[in-house]
């Protein structure tokens, strides 16, 4: 019979106290998104107290702005409108309205005002304006049909795609790009016998498989390619016409700035707030006063000592990462990107004494300005690829990838990716086509025949 009997047992334990996890969470922020979590703390914490800011523009910096924008108003707008009585007010509601910005017209608002105006049925017109709000930018299904209109009449929801098929642009509310190619091609009013086959040929013409491709069309080379040269006129993302090209600030944590041939790191501190404790709460802290304000205000002054803290290794880590990558990567920042080095995590890692995981956290979404412009931390881990010679291995997967950039950017003629397998092979990389054409799609680069 067996016993059960109390037994001692001795094991170390990582238990993560709030301090901990704050510290961790502060280590992934980049600096804009650090400034934010520092401007919630200062509303949270009454002993917080914001000594400086020197991202901040003066007051006077700001009216003498508005001034210049209410000028240029004036200077731009009609001088034949006069408003009734020469109320101050509705002139100035005139220069706001028109000089203010336009915003672009989306995909879902052009075509639900074609809608609007086409001469079908309520319940059609409910379903369409379902299918339309359901787009993607591509102007692709974001859910199934079948999911979204699961309990309408499958004969209803067929009529309403179509309606929304033949507005402009052509070819939305589809599943994907040759779903897109197909209803564009029915919509044509004189395509060719063979361009809806032509679309099962993509593939094979990327592969300048051209006879391959006019026999499986039944027709002659010069046919098929007059037919590839209209499929190309065509969209197969649609909805892109109508995507916002906004554009996305990147704000760098680290500056590297090469003086003298020397590299020297500047940390991006002036986003960031300077911080510190309210005098008021100090003294509340003294024995003078009551237990339950004593007890908050020492509280609060932990607190925020603790973020203050957290915040200082935040970036003295950041620091300690970017010169060790400085170390491992001289190379890049002194010649260029086409000279990456092959880094790991676990290299910098073993650099430092800390652990691959906190590398991680740091690199995470943080961005270094250099005089090749500007990169995320992460552009500088990069894996070994196979090279010729005694020398082994000493191309990373980022530097073969920039140099495939530059060949293709900069070539003479569309060179396929067996010759740039060929080309890389004479200095000493050896990489497949196939390879090759993954770095390539990677890059964003089409092949040599879309090209």
């Amino acid at each position: 019979m067996q016993l059960q009997r109390p037994v001692f047992v001795q094991e170390q334990r990582l238990k993560m106290n709030a301090q901990l996890l704050q510290s961790l969470k502060l280590m992934e922020l980049p600096v804009m998104e650090l400034r934010e979590k520092v401007e919630e703390e200062v509303e949270r914490n009454p002993a917080l107290e914001l000594l400086a800011d020197r991202s901040q523009i003066s007051l006077d910096a700001v009216t003498r702005s508005r001034k210049e924008e209410y000028e240029y108003f004036e200077v731009t707008s009609d001088s034949g409108f006069v408003s009734k009585g020469g109320d101050a007010a509705a002139e100035e509601r005139r220069q706001f309205i028109e000089g203010a910005l336009s915003r672009p017209e989306t995909l879902q608002e052009h075509l639900l005002w074609q809608l609007r105006l086409e001469p079908i049925d309520e319940e059609t017109r409910r379903l369409a304006e379902l299918l339309i709000q359901n787009l993607d930018d591509d102007g692709f299904h974001k859910e199934p049909v079948a999911l979204l209109l699961k309990n309408e009449n499958a004969a209803h929801i067929e009529k309403a795609m179509k309606v929304v098929q033949a507005l402009d642009p052509a070819g939305t509310c589809t599943a994907d790009y040759k779903e897109s190619l197909r209803v564009q091609i029915g919509l044509l009013p004189d395509a060719p016998h063979g361009m809806l086959e032509a679309l099962d040929c993509l593939e094979l013409l990327e592969r300048d498989k051209i006879t391959l491709v006019a026999k499986k069309l039944d027709c002659s080379e010069e046919d098929a390619l007059e037919i590839f040269e209209m499929i190309k006129e065509l969209a197969p993302f649609p909805g892109r016409s109508f995507a916002s090209d906004e554009v996305r600030f990147v704000v760098p944590d680290i500056q590297v700035v090469k003086q003298e041939e020397e590299l020297s790191i500047i940390l991006n501190d002036v986003e960031i707030p300077v911080l510190g404790i309210n005098p008021f709460f100090m003294k509340m802290t003294s024995k003078k006063e009551k237990k339950p304000v004593r007890d908050f205000a020492r509280e609060n002054v932990r607190e925020a000592r603790w973020f203050m803290d957290a915040i200082n290794q935040r970036n003295h880590t950041l620091l300690r990462v970017c010169r060790a990558i400085l170390v491992f990567q001289r190379s890049f920042f002194t010649n260029g990107p086409k000279h990456l080095a092959p880094l790991t995590l676990k290299d910098i890692a073993g650099e430092l004494g800390v652990h691959e995981t906190t590398v991680s956290r740091t690199a995470n979404g943080k961005y270094i300005q250099t005089e090749w412009g500007i990169f995320e931390l992460r552009h500088f881990f990069t894996n070994s690829i196979s090279g010729t010679g005694s020398g082994g291995s000493v191309h990373s997967k980022g530097g073969v990838k920039e140099i495939i950039r530059e060949l293709i950017t900069t070539e003479d003629r569309n060179f396929t990716d067996h010759e740039i397998a060929e080309f890389l092979a004479k200095k000493g990389i050896n990489l497949a086509r196939r390879t090759v054409a993954k770095y390539r799609n990677e890059l964003d680069l089409g092949s040599s025949y879309q090209r």
